[in-house]
């Protein structure tokens, strides 16, 4: 069988589950079974594939239909520019989550030497790419998953930042001791516990642990708001994404704080208010 044939037969398959951007999930996991470019699938798409790698592909192909997402199958995923290493014990990263990056680096571009603390970091996505774009900074990253940590290192490591970053496993803000930072940055989990059985099957393959926001999905907001102020420094900010219905509730949870000023939010590519920055005053 050729790459040709292979490619179709797996997007019959795809389509025929409902499953969404088939073509382009067929060839990157073919590129990913055979460990080949997109270029190469182009050129070469008459030459044949073994047995072996035919069988290989459809198992994953099979996976891909199961609800295994597909970065789980391929082991990585693209973010800030940056290639991760993801498995099942890490939520893999997404491209709203560089909306949040993105206004940190502007953030700490304006402060000599920044100090950040990265909350719930996951496979380090976060802190990683906040390593990689922003001068002269140290960051530290929690997360209470001893697995998601032993990912993020690699991950740091693989970036070439892991000098930058100190990986703590802690509860939020359990074991920081006496520190300040000028940044405060987090992902956390936010999903309604009701909600985690209505995610599309792929999504409910992720760490619950990382989707879990509690019963009104704001568990996390309301502990991160808490605390937060103890640990940034006098004008430091802290930068959170959001649910994209969460941002009236964030922000009254901020507000009713009396430690917040200067508010604000920003959207995401799809105009849904993503982020949620607050600064100390």
């Amino acid at each position: 069988m050729t790459i040709k044939a292979l490619l179709n037969q797996a997007v019959i398959m795809l389509k025929n589950e409902n499953i969404e951007a088939p073509k382009n999930k067929a060839r990157i996991l073919l590129q990913a079974t055979l460990k080949k470019s997109r270029e190469y699938l182009m050129i070469y798409d008459t030459k044949e594939v073994t047995e072996n790698e035919r069988d290989n592909y459809i198992k994953n192909i099979k996976k891909l239909i199961s609800g295994i997402p597909l970065q789980y199958i391929t082991g990585k995923q693209e973010f800030m520019k940056l290639n991760f290493l993801v498995t099942k014990d890490v939520l893999i990263p997404r491209p709203d989550t560089e909306i949040l990056v993105e206004e940190v680096i502007n953030l700490a571009n304006n402060i000599k030497n920044p100090i950040l603390l990265d909350l719930c970091t996951g496979s380090g996505a976060i802190a990683i790419s906040c390593a990689k774009y922003i001068k002269n900074t140290q960051i530290y990253a929690t997360d209470i998953s001893q697995k998601a940590l032993e990912i993020a290192k690699k991950n740091a490591e693989f970036n070439g930042v892991k000098n930058n970053i100190e990986f703590l496993e802690s509860n939020l803000f359990s074991k920081i001791k006496e520190q300040k930072f000028d940044i405060i940055v987090s992902n956390p989990p936010y999903i309604e516990t009701d909600n985690l059985k209505t995610l599309p099957k792929d999504v409910q393959n992720e760490p619950k642990i990382a989707l879990d926001g509690g019963k009104d999905g704001l568990d996390f907001y309301r502990k991160i708001a808490e605390n937060a102020y103890q640990f940034l420094n006098r004008q430091g900010y802290l930068c959170l994404e959001i649910g994209y219905n969460q941002k009236l509730s964030v922000y009254k949870i901020l507000e009713n704080q009396k430690r917040y000023i200067n508010i604000y939010s920003k959207k995401d590519l799809c105009e849904n208010d993503r982020v949620m920055v607050a600064q100390i005053g």
